[in-house]
């Protein structure tokens, strides 16, 4: 048995001569002392054993995210190479040595919410985290000593329903971080490649009409991406929005996922009840709302289902160019049915496909309901919506406002992505003390219309992007059309400085978007944007025109709607109504003098 298993080599005679040939070789290289077999990869990735068809590299190219390295953009590489959250020690650094950092790190210190926006201004900039947009007196008293000792003396409302302070010089950021979390805060992952302040109904828990209370949904998808490390790093930043089905809206068709309380009467294929519906890339920088992907969620399955579609983005999303790296683009590439399949894979229950047209209509949305005393839905109870122009708020009024929410409702303050705020839970026999003292503080629940309505982002003043002071601009045609015109009806005016739309100027009444015009500033000019009820992109009106000569366009524009408005016709109706040649002519004071 030995004997036939014992190795017999061929005989020589029996091989090729290209046999012979690679043989003669491969013991003559045998014969070489110190030589290395090589190994490497043809282009088409065989191994071979030929330098010349071959990288020497054996080693198999490393991947970042489904992505090879090699083929990653600037800022993901930048991630690959050291992970933004574990820069502690940097910030520390450069702290003591009170210099900002160099590019990569810049992009790295946005995951702990700081921004360095020189050249606008020569300071940091902290972006906070505020689930569901909600704060205690005590923390915004807070933030006013972190205001007034490090600050500017104010902080800014966002269009998230956030908060910012800026001009931090950068001996202090690490300072302001240590402050921010003794307030029970947080700015991690308010900036950058991350999931931005989850977003809610600014009167959810306390309005006459809503759904469902979707605060702590909101607050439970914070705090559980709060504590997910690798919800952090995505592809490119990432927003979500809790709507409550009630009185006023969140602008969840802007937002990458859209939560939206419903109702479902019929219960024939699903027990009657409030589900949501979901909605999926909205991105009104490329003029896109979000739409509803067939999918109904019971409430507690809400949060869970933004973990799973927000994990199917970070492995799968775009990594190698900025442009294309967005919730939109990979579902453009791969449709929403493979989409909602991936996410399914990442749960533990199956996803309910269910028609939107078998639930209940949603509620009509008061697009004034964020301004003024409202009556909440427990008895005897009101809230009080504050206009804050442009979201400008000087610590005087901060500090004024803890007071009034201390003092009067339950020290609980809600900010909205109008850039207003609310405070809730005033007592009827309150009511008339906290108005005297909101006036006294020099603010107002009755702003008027238009500046009751005025969303600004940050413009040139404070971001290297904008092309015009957009806040100083607001204010002025704001304050100019409430002087002149009496509207009894909501005017939406959103002012941003440049084409990333962080003021959403295409989904409002009026929208303006900075440019340069022969070297001063101006503004491309759009009319008729809206969402929710009202949804649609803002038809542009003038490409390009000098703020100087804006204001009276614009007050003629006013004017012909004034005078040729139809019964009970809001602006958005009229600017809709008629042709954007109609339009042009009407800014022009001879057509309606």
């Amino acid at each position: 048995m030995e004997s036939q298993l014992a190795f017999n080599p061929t005989p020589a005679s029996s091989f090729t001569a290209e046999q012979k040939e690679y043989l003669k070789g491969f013991f003559d290289g045998l014969s070489q002392r110190g030589l290395v077999p090589f190994a490497g990869h043809t282009a088409s990735g065989q191994i071979t054993n030929n330098p010349a068809s071959g990288s020497p590299n054996m080693a198999a190219e490393e991947f970042y995210f489904n992505t090879p390295v090699s083929d990653l953009c600037r800022e993901e590489r930048w991630k690959f190479e050291e992970n933004p959250l574990d820069i502690w020690d940097k910030l520390l650094a450069h702290a003591n040595e009170d210099k900002a950092p160099a590019q990569d790190d810049l992009f790295r210190f946005k995951f702990h919410g700081l921004f360095y926006v020189a050249p606008a201004q020569d300071s940091f900039m902290v972006r906070l985290r505020l689930p569901g947009a909600i704060l205690s007196a005590h923390q915004m008293r807070g933030l006013a000593r972190l205001a007034t000792e490090y600050g500017p003396g104010r902080a800014d409302l966002t269009t998230r329903g956030n908060l910012q302070i800026r001009s931090l010089r950068p001996r202090n950021i690490v300072h302001v971080l240590n402050a921010i979390q003794a307030l029970g805060m947080s700015s991690r992952g308010s900036g950058a490649d991350n999931i931005r302040n989850i977003t809610a109904s600014p009167i959810t828990g306390i309005d006459l009409a809503e759904l469902y209370d979707v605060a702590p949904l909101a607050a439970g998808l914070g705090h559980y991406i709060f504590n997910s490390r690798d919800l952090y790093g995505l592809p490119r930043k990432f927003n979500i929005a809790f709507d409550n089905g009630g009185a006023i809206s969140v602008l969840a068709d802007t937002n990458d996922i859209g939560f939206v309380a419903v109702r479902v009467s019929d219960g024939k294929s699903v027990p009657h009840g409030i589900y949501f519906r979901v909605l999926l890339c909205g991105i009104t920088g490329h003029r896109q709302f979000a739409t509803d992907c067939g999918l109904l969620l019971r409430p507690d399955q809400t949060v869970a289902v933004a973990a799973a579609m927000v994990r199917v983005f970070r492995e799968h999303g775009d990594r190698t160019d900025r442009k294309k790296a967005r919730l939109k683009h990979l579902l453009d590439r791969w449709g929403v049915d493979k989409f909602l399949a991936e996410t399914e894979k990442r749960l533990a229950f199956p996803l309910i496909r269910f028609l939107a047209s078998d639930c209940e209509p949603r509620h009509r949305i008061d697009r004034a309901g964020h301004i003024g005393v409202h009556a909440q839905t427990q008895s005897g109870m009101y809230y009080i919506g504050i206009s804050v122009p442009v979201g400008h708020l000087p610590v005087e009024q901060m500090l004024a406002l803890a007071e009034v929410a201390d003092r009067y409702g339950n020290g609980e303050i809600r900010l909205t992505v109008w850039q207003n705020l609310v405070i809730p839970h005033i007592t009827g026999k309150h009511l008339e003390a906290a108005k005297a003292d909101i006036l006294a503080a020099g603010l107002s629940f009755d702003a008027g219309t238009v500046l009751s309505g005025t969303v600004a982002c940050t413009g040139s003043q404070g971001c290297r992007f904008a092309a015009s002071d957009t806040k100083a601009h607001a204010v002025i045609l704001a304050n100019l059309l409430d002087n002149a015109f009496k509207i009894l009806e909501p005017v939406n005016l959103h002012v941003t400085g440049c084409a990333n739309s962080c003021a959403q100027h295409y989904v409002g009444d009026i929208g303006l978007m900075g440019v340069k015009v022969g070297g001063e500033e101006g503004y491309q000019v759009v009319l008729g944007g809206g969402s929710d009820q009202d949804q649609g992109l803002a038809r542009e009106l003038f490409p390009a025109v000098k703020f100087s000569d804006l204001p009276p366009r614009i007050n003629n524009l006013f004017s012909a709607y004034t005078q040729r408005t139809m019964a009970g016709e809001t602006f958005l109706s009229f600017t809709r109504r008629h042709g954007i040649e109609e339009l042009k002519a009407f800014c022009q004071p001879e057509e309606h003098s």
